[in-house]
């Protein structure tokens, strides 16, 4: 299969490594000329730890030739780049060409899921699925046991993905929940936010096991919510990645929280993590949607009164120690 992946980050690039090894014909591409240049010269990312780009793998930063013939494209840009990149697609995909979300996120501003960027963009008859799970561009790059989950409304776009992705180091489930699948994704980022700061305070281990397992909780309410399924919240997708991200030295997310935790501004952390920093952006969307919605979710908005509105860090955690008393298996909750 001809398949070109747009977006020449770390993901990009071990997305590309994956799919070239199972045989397709890959093209990466980058919206810098300058990247495609140098990645097409030096064949390496330095984030991958010395892995490099065979030779098979064509880079380029043409949109136009990128997309020539292919029969599958995946999008693996930032938040803040799809929906400029979907717009650009729009114009030069093949009509058949089915189209592979491995970005994670919600569109700032719209607060739309990525699903609901490209079928508003491509219409209802492109073959479209979302890729998530619990994996870090360093180890799939090196071919380190991953699993991750394909989720669209097409049971046979869902299947499709599956074929095409999986190996032996990397296994495809298939779901029909986009909703969890996606809400799922781009929340955890900001319970991993979260997870760092509490860190860079000097908490324990206690501390980062409450945020994780109360933050699922809030993105299940929200899940449910908006009409996804609380099963696959509990599965690859949702506590999965979480627990990748919240622990993991891969993790940006964690990464910034730490420097925030060590009292940096926030502005400052995502400048010296140096790359995208996606629960930043989430947390102002969990706090759009969650409203619209009418779900309380205090984790979320307290990460947001850190990120936005420069409140101490300790007076977060203070506010959600002495909250009102509740029942962990509580489900009122709808504000």
């Amino acid at each position: 299969m001809k398949i070109s992946v747009f977006g020449a980050g770390a993901w990009g690039m071990a997305l590309a490594l994956l799919l070239y090894e199972n045989g397709h014909k890959v093209t990466l591409r980058s919206s810098s000329p300058e990247r495609a240049s140098e990645l097409a010269s030096r064949r390496a990312n330095p984030r991958l730890g010395g892995v490099e780009l065979p030779p098979g793998i064509h880079v380029t930063a043409s949109v136009p030739e990128a997309s020539g013939g292919a029969e599958l494209a995946v999008v693996a840009t930032t938040s803040t780049e799809i929906g400029g990149a979907a717009e650009l697609l729009r114009r030069a995909l093949p009509r058949g060409c089915a189209i592979v979300c491995g970005s994670k996120g919600i569109e700032p501003g719209s607060y739309r899921l990525f699903s609901e960027l490209l079928r508003d963009t491509f219409g209802e008859e492109r073959a479209i699925a979302a890729l998530s799970g619990p994996a870090h561009a360093e180890e799939v790059a090196r071919r380190i046991p991953t699993a991750c989950v394909a989720a669209s409304r097409d049971k046979s776009a869902a299947e499709m993905v599956q074929d095409v992705f999986m190996n032996e180091y990397f296994r495809v489930y298939t779901s029909d929940d986009v909703t969890g699948v996606e809400l799922g994704a781009a929340l955890k980022n900001v319970i991993a936010l979260c997870a760092g700061i509490c860190d860079g305070l000097g908490f324990g281990d206690n501390t980062i096991a409450m945020l994780a397992t109360r933050g699922l909780a809030e993105i299940a309410h929200l899940v449910i919510a908006l009409g996804g399924r609380r099963e696959t919240v509990a599965g690859l997708a949702g506590l999965g990645d979480l627990i990748a991200t919240c622990t993991s030295r891969h993790s940006r997310n964690r990464r910034a929280g730490v420097l925030i935790g060590r009292g940096k501004s926030a502005q400052d952390a995502m400048d010296e993590v140096g790359a995208a920093v996606e629960g930043y952006h989430a947390a102002k969307a969990a706090r759009a949607l969650s409203e619209r919605a009418g779900v309380d979710m205090p984790i979320c908005a307290e990460a947001y009164s850190v990120l936005y509105d420069g409140k101490d860090p300790r007076a977060a955690i203070h506010e959600l120690m002495t909250r009102t008393k509740r029942s962990e298996t509580e489900e009122s909750f709808m504000r």
